[in-house]
């Protein structure tokens, strides 16, 4: 089975990120304020540090993607938590809609050629769908925290209409 890209399928990587994202911004517009800093038992993270790192993972993927130098990855033992101040619905909201909108028009400048072509990254040789995959994943994975902290808040509801 070949993985190369087609004229046809041009679209998919962009496509698949700007699907996803379209549906984590709903996600976070059903969540009620209080969502955005509770802290469930001392060891989850607020939907805000969710937001904040998801953030940080497009903003740096986008940096390697164009062929900038990307900034040192925050290290450490613990998950990545949002900065103070960093907490409120909309500032929340409005942040990842800056950074979703940034990374999906930066892949819709790229041709199918540039798309398929070999980037270097701290990892190896890869290529700029596969970095599209990549993010694509990671907000699936992140929705499905904010999913899952919509019902411990008692909301059952499909938020994706």
């Amino acid at each position: 089975m070949s993985t190369t890209l087609t004229t046809e399928s041009k679209t998919v990587p962009a496509k698949s990120l700007r699907g996803a994202c379209n549906l984590f911004l709903k996600d976070l517009q059903a969540l009620p304020e209080e969502a955005f800093k509770k802290d469930f038992g001392g060891k989850t993270r607020t939907v805000a540090d969710i937001v904040y790192e998801v953030n940080l993972v497009n903003d740096h993927v986008g940096m390697v993607i164009r062929g900038e130098e990307p900034f040192v990855w925050p290290e450490g033992a613990a998950w990545i938590k949002a900065p103070e101040g960093f907490g409120a619905k909309d500032d929340v909201i409005a942040a990842f809609q800056k950074s979703s909108e940034k990374i999906i028009s930066t892949v819709d400048a790229y041709s199918v050629e540039e798309l398929e072509a070999p980037l270097q990254t701290e990892d190896g040789e890869t290529n700029r769908a596969e970095r599209c995959r990549f993010m694509t994943l990671h907000v699936w994975y992140h929705g499905g925290q904010l999913n899952f902290i919509q019902t411990l808040l008692g909301d059952d509801a499909w938020h994706w209409k």
